[in-house]
């Protein structure tokens, strides 16, 4: 068992979790996050110390760690009540496909896994461009809304846009896809009606989508993915946490459901 780096490691979201499995560094985990569904055992072995805007600082202190890592500034304020605890922490901002890919070398090099990470990285860069060889044969790219939440309403964050264009489809609101903020990405309904997309993809983070409420939406009804009934509802576990589960599950069904249109 390797004895460099650090040892007791909490994690705060899913994907650093994930990455420490994918690494078989996963006894370097104390504890996790409560919404981690990825890999399954994860839940058996660890404790759920956190959820994702705020967490159990005392719990996170008594597990002794000696590193902490979590994503995001919707984790800032998490993040400074344990730096004033004395706490080493670690707080990733990945948005992009190249981002969540220096996020697993960089996990890699601090466990002493590099070699592993860089194999995991040439793994999903292969995946990727395989899926973008097939859809070069598609006969058209389908135009494709992705829904992040329903009220105010935020279209697909960088990654997500990303994935979509990779397996074939045209993001109708790539260009605020690169708002780091989720205000940056709100749309207006009438937007989507303006944008005609072909497919509606929808994952909203902590609820599940009510597509009945989206078809009633004022005017939706014109919308070519309403008529041809194309929406489809993803898990927020394949496709929003940015780490493994998106380059893999996440492409693979957003692939499935791009090239589902050409049938």
């Amino acid at each position: 068992m390797n004895s460099e780096g650090p040892q007791r490691i909490v994690c705060l979201t899913e994907e650093p979790t994930e990455i420490l499995y994918l690494l078989g560094e996963q006894h370097r985990i104390v504890g996790i996050s409560v919404y981690t569904v990825r890999p399954e055992e994860a839940k058996e072995n660890h404790p759920a110390v956190s959820a994702f805007i705020d967490g159990s600082v005392r719990k996170i202190c008594n597990l002794e760690p000696d590193l902490i890592i979590g994503f995001s500034d919707i984790q800032a304020d998490l993040a400074a009540k344990l730096i004033r605890a004395n706490q080493q922490v670690l707080i990733f901002n990945q948005r992009s496909i190249d981002e969540i890919l220096e996020v697993i070398l960089t996990i890699g090099r601090i466990v002493s896994a590099e070699d592993r990470a860089r194999e995991l990285v040439r793994s999903y860069k292969t995946r990727i461009e395989e899926v973008k060889q097939r859809s070069l044969e598609l006969e058209y790219r389908p135009k494709v809304y992705f829904e992040e939440w329903d009220q105010p309403t935020f279209s697909a964050i960088r990654w997500v846009s990303e994935i979509i264009e990779i397996a074939g489809g045209d993001d109708v609101f790539s260009e605020k896809s690169f708002g780091k903020l989720a205000s940056e990405r709100e749309i207006q309904w009438e937007d989507v009606i303006e944008m005609n997309p072909d497919i509606i993809l929808a994952s909203w983070c902590g609820k599940p989508v009510d597509i009945d409420s989206m078809k009633k939406r004022p005017g939706w009804d014109s919308i070519t993915a309403v008529k041809e009934d194309k929406i489809h509802e993803l898990d927020p576990s394949i496709i929003l946490q940015p780490g493994p589960a998106c380059l893999t599950e996440g492409l693979r069904v957003i692939e499935t459901l791009i090239h589902d249109v050409h049938e």
